[in-house]
């Protein structure tokens, strides 16, 4: 099994985010208008190419505003779209904000947000995930939350979620042992932190629908990152060093999608391209040490 592949809007959507060289990667101004036209763009491409899974959610911006113009009633029909809730942005369209998006994954917010989304995307998306749970979220014991996304899920929304941090496996086991309306995951996987690989492979076998976030490491895993171990073996073995990292991802035979967070043409072509790969276990990190450098990425 190969993965598809689907373009994430999670660096398109708003000014400021933690990729290695997004400040380089979008247009000068990075106004609102600098973001639509480049979204719309990338979005084009990628639907030629013949991506058909688009990825957004309530804190990325106006990422679910930008994909619900660039809709078509003939385009939707083909595609399937999901989405988050539970962080709100607050960056007010600055790069360098203090703080960019606020985590709460109350009922409250679950209810102003669905409104939210259904108005930017023109209507529901297929998936509607819990963004980034943690072992420290409420959401896995609070019924009165599950009961709505149960009802929600009885709608045919697919509900779940997506998890972040070196804890990934642990959380994603709670949810499959609880009774949840949770179908579908999303998690961070790479070739340096792959440890989610079991959990999610327990997942897929219990009909979940699986998508891995971050298959570049934020960047890490691309030329952007100078001359790393895993960067030159790829060069070694004359591929780019993210499409080596996107064929990884895809290859795990309980992937459904690998979305690439390409921001430029350039970025989508490299990441649509082949590459062969061969074991890159060499290449694993402790997920904590993963985990504390990313968070010591800046948001630029």
């Amino acid at each position: 099994m190969t993965a598809r592949i689907g373009l994430g809007l999670a660096a398109l959507g708003r000014p400021g985010y933690i990729n290695l060289g997004h400040d380089q990667d979008l247009p000068p101004g990075r106004e609102v208008e600098d973001l639509r036209r480049r979204t719309h763009e990338l979005l084009e491409l990628a639907w030629q190419a013949g991506i058909r899974y688009f990825d957004a959610a309530r804190s990325y911006g106006l990422a679910e505003t930008f994909l619900g113009e660039w809709l078509t009633p003939e385009r939707r029909s083909q595609l399937t779209i999901g989405s988050k809730w539970g962080y709100t942005y607050v960056a007010d369209w600055r790069h360098d904000a203090e703080t960019h998006e606020v985590k709460d994954h109350s009922l409250a917010t679950f209810e102003r947000q669905w409104p939210e989304t259904l108005q930017a995307l023109g209507g529901p998306p297929d998936f509607y995930l819990v963004h980034s749970l943690t072992s420290d979220s409420p959401a896995l014991d609070d019924q009165k939350l599950l009961d709505r996304l149960r009802a929600l899920a009885d709608t045919g929304v697919r509900v779940g979620l997506s998890t972040s941090g070196p804890r990934q496996a642990e959380t994603l086991r709670k949810a499959l042992a609880l009774d949840t309306p949770f179908t579908a995951v999303q998690s961070t996987w790479n070739v340096l932190e792959p440890s989610a690989g079991p959990a999610l492979a327990e997942a897929h076998e219990a009909g979940w629908f699986v998508t891995i976030k971050e298959a570049v490491a934020n960047g890490r895993l691309t030329a952007k990152a100078g001359e790393t171990p895993f960067t030159t073996y790829a060069h070694q073995h004359a591929v780019a060093p993210d499409a080596l990292a996107i064929s990884a991802a895809a290859a795990q035979p309980w992937a459904d999608v690998v979305l690439s967070g390409a921001t430029t043409a350039e970025q989508l072509d490299s990441n649509l391209a082949h590459a062969t790969s061969g074991p890159l276990a060499e290449f694993v990190q402790e997920p904590y040490e993963y985990w504390s450098e990313r968070s010591a990425m800046p948001w630029i």
